[in-house]
């Protein structure tokens, strides 16, 4: 069993935290209850799931990480400034939009 990469583990890890939250939802829009149906959605999600062929994996990955790009660059100034000041980045009441986004990756 090959080792998930850092980006694979960054996304289990944000889908199981959105199940401990209680707003992973299925694609029915229902909120998951299960926490085995939890695991297997983050594993699709980040193409490491062994009921997928490598082909499979590498779409359903591509697919997460084009998703999560896009959702990152529709934040607001106000929604990164939020997340820096709960990450207490320093200097961030001076920083422009791309500033912000360029701390909080770091």
């Amino acid at each position: 069993m090959t080792r998930p990469s850092s980006r694979q583990r960054a996304i289990v890890e944000r889908v199981m935290h959105e199940f401990k939250e209680g707003v992973l939802e299925t694609g029915q829009g229902r909120p998951v209850r299960d926490r085995r149906q939890a695991v297997a959605i983050a594993l699709q999600e980040a193409g490491a799931s062994n009921q997928e062929d490598p082909a499979t994996n590498r779409r359903n990955l591509a697919r997460t990480m084009r998703r999560e790009r896009t959702a990152s660059e529709a934040a607001t100034r106000s929604d990164l400034y939020a997340e820096a000041k709960r990450r207490n980045i320093p200097g961030r009441s001076r920083m422009r939009k791309a500033e912000l986004a360029r701390a909080l990756q770091r």
